[in-house]
């Protein structure tokens, strides 16, 4: 009796979710048509719902609501949604003309928000804000009408303490960039000028409290080897022993323990496409553990 009654929940949620989207296409009273309708020439208009199975989408039941929205001449306009297999909004994003351009919002697969903006065909233009999947803020961004970051960019912990801040320019750093401990503390400052960092204003500073970093899981993943790009300064490189790497922009890349010319126990340092350091992955023998903080010894 027990899976009767999961077999018919399951099927009252999926009939919930069709026929829920299909009152929200009833809305759009702009143009009342018949649901996906192809003209004498056989081109998409009105309001369209696409079902799986689709090619390419997968967990979705049969029959269950995969993205609907409007076309106009074969192309897509206004808002279009698309649904996670569990009936929840995946995305919602403008097209104009069949092009993406506008506001658009995605969604994690609970329903919190993932990030929200506007493009403008193949770029984020205006503000834009990313956010964990707890719900904090991740970032805030201001791009240019070039898709070009311009302006103050923040970065958030998971806390939603604030985690780096910094003011850019057509793309460059410029002025101070100042990184915080999740708890708050300031954790360095560094001086940019055109994008470049002037290392002899390298300040950084130790949390006054450290958190002690977890255990490796056999199933982490295993940490990076050495690239091709990826040198040290000045010394040879140790297949055995402490390294400290530098990607061919000259910023840190690796430091740490090696064997066998694989990171063993250390750092990994990741820079978004601007150049600004975003995250620390910390690797314990062998494997990644989590995320960490740069103190003075990541210099």
């Amino acid at each position: 009796m027990r899976s009767h009654s999961l077999f018919y929940s399951v099927i009252l949620g999926l009939l919930l979710c069709l026929v829920g989207s299909a009152a929200s296409a009833q809305t759009d009273t702009s143009a009342p048509d018949t649901l996906n309708r192809l003209d004498e020439q056989g081109r998409k208009q009105g309001w369209w719902q696409l079902q799986a199975p689709q090619p390419g989408k997968t967990g979705y039941a049969e029959g269950g609501l995969v993205e609907e929205g409007r076309y106009a001449d074969n192309k897509r306009d206004g808002t279009w949604r698309r649904y996670w297999p569990n009936c929840k909004v995946k995305s919602e994003i403008t097209y104009v003309k069949g092009l993406p351009k506008g506001s658009y919002t995605t969604y994690y697969e609970d329903g919190t928000k993932e990030e929200q903006g506007a493009w403008d065909l193949d770029r984020n233009t205006g503000t834009f804000k990313r956010w964990h999947p707890n719900g904090k803020v991740s970032q805030e961004f201001i791009f240019d009408q070039y898709g070009t970051r311009d302006g103050e960019q923040k970065y958030y912990h998971e806390n939603g303490q604030l985690e780096a801040d910094v003011t850019v320019r057509q793309g460059r750093e410029e002025g101070k960039l100042k990184r915080y401990y999740s708890n708050g503390e300031l954790q360095e400052t560094v001086d940019f000028t055109g994008g470049k960092a002037d290392q002899a204003s390298f300040k950084s500073y130790r949390p006054k409290q450290r958190v002690p970093e977890p255990a490796p899981s056999k199933e982490a993943v295993a940490a990076p080897a050495r690239t091709a790009q990826e040198t040290t300064n000045a010394t040879d490189f140790r297949a055995e022993g402490w390294n400290i790497l530098y990607n061919k922009e000259h910023r840190l890349s690796q430091q740490g323990e090696y064997r066998k010319g694989r990171l063993w126990n250390g750092k990994v340092y990741k820079y978004d496409r601007n150049g600004l350091l975003h995250k620390v992955e910390v690797y314990v023998e062998g494997r990644y553990v989590g995320k960490a903080q740069m103190t003075e010894d990541d210099q």
